[in-house]
Parts: structure tokens; sequence; C-alpha cells
């Protein structure tokens, strides 16, 4: 009788649960993305109620985008440690906890403490950065991009589903209640986290031998890797800003609100079809010229946004349009980030571009309730963004779609 590798046996079991883990992390991505990405549909009702301002709120969500880019890298070094079931259970807990004082909040303070700091850890450790790096490890290298876009797709159907869950539940229950609803399904997260305890594929091969201190310092050597992360900043910049601020711009045009909950909709849902593509896209060409007409068509939409007249109907195809591009720059990221570095440090190297991503954030949040109470509109904000997509163009194209390093060590 032939003896058993021990290694080999452990990477067939992880490869009959792969499809088991991908799933189970779709859920969480889905459950995780959702309720972060309607945060725009309590601006109004939570404003009014308490009496706050647009920029009050707003600094609440850019506070929770610039935590959860603080807490990425920290959360992906340790699920780069220790795994990311606990990181991801933990998340869950905190985004639960995060979502149920802020239904309560009766001051700005505490807005800021639940829909900012918590919200923001909460969403560091249960996002689905965690749960991309996670598969990272448990698929094959050329498979990668595809399982990358389907991951990112169950995020974008996360933000197509709870768009119009929380929109009814507001109208039906009252923004405060909604909120806790929305805490209680939270509490999935840690169950469905537990498929992914235990060693994944990628511990079972051969890896480089190197440190996350040399990673580290490999990564911040490295141009492309540079390159990458000043891009992804641009991207947060835009996600943020829209899913705030686009409902109550659609209310200021004087439509209807609910067609602000609708265009967040069909984002999500159309993202479901950029992110697929996306997957495939990235597997077969090019990802830096990718990710360059990405950012360019955005800056083209955008423009034609605010050129064109308000209507329901232009509303509902901008957003079907920006949906196409929306997460569409997760799976080409991701994908460059493991073909620079490998899988090992993938998870805290991929928290770090994520963090620029979330500085951006911030400031499109941020700023767009600031300069929207200063001068009563959104103006500037959506033409800063038109100059952002041009300037993440011109950044994403001299990116070197290849390993950092040129041989393994010994």
């Amino acid at each position: 009788m032939a003896a058993t590798n021990p290694a080999s046996a452990v990477a067939r079991a992880h490869a009959y649960a792969l499809p088991v883990v991908i799933v189970a992390g779709c859920l969480i991505a889905l459950l995780s993305f959702g309720p972060r990405s309607v945060m725009g549909l309590f601006l109004a009702p939570m404003t009014e109620a308490r009496d706050w301002s647009r920029e009050t709120f707003a600094l609440a969500i850019a506070i929770q985008n610039i935590m959860w880019g603080i807490g990425q890298p920290v959360a992906g070094a340790i699920a780069d440690r220790y795994g990311p079931a606990r990181v991801l259970a933990g998340g869950g807990l905190v985004y639960a906890a995060g979502l149920a004082v802020m239904s309560w909040a009766p001051t700005a303070l505490w807005l800021h403490l639940s829909a900012g700091l918590m919200m923001g850890l909460g969403l560091a450790a249960a996002s689905f950065s965690i749960v991309l790096a996670a598969f990272g490890k448990r698929v094959p290298a050329e498979k990668r991009s595809m399982v990358f876009g389907i991951g990112t797709a169950a995020g974008s159907m996360g933000q197509f589903l709870f768009a119009p869950l929380g929109q009814t539940l507001i109208q039906s229950i009252g923004w405060a209640q909604a909120l806790a609803v929305l805490a209680a399904m939270m509490l999935a997260i840690p169950l469905l986290a537990v498929v992914f305890a235990g060693p994944s594929a990628a511990e079972t091969q051969t890896m480089r031998q190197q440190s996350l201190g040399q990673a580290l310092g490999e990564a911040f050597a490295h141009r492309s890797y540079l390159l990458l992360t000043a891009g992804f900043f641009v991207c947060g910049f835009h996600l943020a800003f829209v899913t705030t601020h686009l409902p109550p711009y659609i209310v200021d045009q004087g439509l209807d609100p609910r067609i602000g909950a609708w265009s967040l909709a069909l984002i999500g849902l159309f993202n479901v079809i950029g992110s697929l593509a996306s997957g495939w896209i990235g597997q077969t060409y090019s990802k830096p010229i990718f990710l360059a007409l990405i950012y360019l068509a955005r800056a083209v939409l955008i423009t034609a946004f605010v050129l064109l007249p308000t209507t329901p109907a232009s509303v509902l195809v901008f957003a079907a349009i920006l949906g196409l591009l929306w997460l569409s720059t997760v799976p080409p990221t991701s994908g460059l980030v493991a073909i620079m570095f490998g899988p090992k440090y993938m998870a805290t190297l991929m928290g770090i571009v994520f963090f620029s991503h979330q500085v951006g954030a911030f400031l499109g949040v941020w700023l767009g309730g600031r300069l929207y109470d200063e001068t009563g509109s959104y103006d500037v904000v959506w033409w800063l963004g038109v100059a952002l997509g041009v300037f993440a163009a011109i950044v994403h194209w001299p990116i070197q779609e290849r390993p950092a390093y040129t041989e393994l060590p010994a």
C-alpha cells in the first residue's frame, strides 16, 4: 500500500471543501457590504430627527471609512498569522454592535463612535478584503482572478439587496428599528466564518521563505505596488461619495427619495455583472491597462451626469453604467497584489492598498458634506471626482504585471 503524504491529504481535503468556502465567503461579503453601502439612505431621516447637519452625518461615515482603512492592514496581518476565521467572526460582532448603537445614538459623539469607529473596525475585519485574501490562499493562481470576481460580485449583490430592504424598513418601521434589524442580520457572519478555520491549501505548498518585515520592505520599494496603492485612493473617493451623497443629491434635484434607493440598488446589481466580467477580463488581458480604462470611463460618466439634466431616467442610467465600473477595480487590483508578492502575506499587503482606498473614501464623504454645507451644492466634489478619475488612469498605465522578485530564495 502506498504511503499517504499528509500535506497532499490536507490539500485534497480542502479541495473538496473549496465550494463551501467560496459560498460562505460570498455570503460574508454580501452581508458585510450591504449595510455600509446604504448609509446614505439614513442621512436625511437621522439628521432631521436629531437636528444634525449633513456634515455631522458625513463625518461619521468618513470616520468609518478611515477606521476601516487603518484597521485593514492590522486585520490582514492577524489573518495572515492566525487565519481568517477568528478575524471575520470578531469583525462581524463589532459590526453588529456598531449598527445597534447607531440605532440609539442620541448625540453626534455617539454617532461618530458607532457608525464611525465601531462599524469601521468591524468592516476592517469582516469585509471582502479578508475574504478575497483567504480565497487567494485556497485557489490556484490561474483561477484567482475569476474567484476574486465572484467574491466581489457577492459584495455587490449585498448592495443590490440591502438598498430596497433598507428603504422599505425605514418607511415601514422607522430608521432606528431598521438599523436594529440590520445589526441582527450581521450576527450571521461569525457563524459563516467557521468554514475558514484550519490550514489553507497555500500552507501545504512551497512558498517563499520571507518574514512580514521583508515582505513590507519589498512592497514599499516596488514602484508598481506604490502606483497601485496611489490609484486605489481614487476608487475609495468615488465609491464613498456616491453611496453617501447620491441619495440626498437626488432629493435636492426634486426627485422622489425612492429613486435614490433604486439608484444604489442598480449600482449593486450592475456591479455583479461588472465584477464577474472584471474577473474574466483580468484573467485574460492586462490588468493595469484594464484598470486605467475603468477610471477613465468613470471620469467620462460623471462629466455626462453633471452636465445633463437630472431626471429619473438619467439617474438610473448613470447608476447602471457606474455599477459596471464600481467594484470592477477590486479583482484586478487584488490579482496584481497576488502576482507581485504571492499569497503568503496577501491580506496584509492588500490591506495597505485598501488603506489608501479608505483615505480617499474619508475625503469623498467628508468633503461632500463640508462643501455642501458651505456652498449648498455638490458640484465641486463631482468635478473633483472627474479630475481624480483622469489621475488614476494615468497612474495605472505604467504598472508592471509581474512578480516583484525574480526567483524563489534557496
